[in-house]
């Protein structure tokens, strides 16, 4: 499946997630090496905005490396939970960028550790600050 995404009066395509992926992730020496970067800065936000209207869903069923060819995949497919998934699984990138559950609502003090690990293991906790969110690497 393609993806298409038009700044200005330029529109990008991108033939794949993988490769949509890609292009989207800021600039580093190894994708420029590997010949995967996007050629510039209006080429990787164009592919940014077609990223954040993936839905979740995507991800299952159009694996970014084969899951014949890759452990981690294969740990990743084999061991998801579709009802943890559930309350997320309607979501595009983007909108997952901006959802709170209720368990990260400020004030709340309630210790949902073991769902918040059923969705994010190595990011599971959550701490407000003044002016927003910072993910640290503890559990409750």
């Amino acid at each position: 499946m393609s993806y298409h995404c038009a700044i200005g009066q330029t529109r990008y395509t991108f033939q794949d997630l993988k490769t949509l992926m890609a292009k989207a992730t800021p600039l580093c020496s190894g994708d420029c090496l590997a010949g995967i970067a996007a050629e510039n800065a209006s080429e990787r936000v164009a592919a940014q905005r077609g990223l954040a209207e993936v839905p979740l869903k995507r991800f299952l069923n159009e694996a970014l490396i084969p899951y014949e060819q890759d452990e981690v995949t294969r740990l990743i497919l084999d061991s998801h939970d579709a009802e943890a998934f559930a309350p997320v699984s309607h979501l595009m990138v983007g909108d997952f960028r901006n959802w709170r559950p209720i368990w990260l609502l400020p004030g709340c003090r309630a210790c949902a550790c073991t769902a918040r690990q059923r969705i994010a293991p190595p990011t599971c906790s959550a701490r407000t600050r003044g002016d927003g969110w910072r993910r640290t690497r503890r559990h409750c």
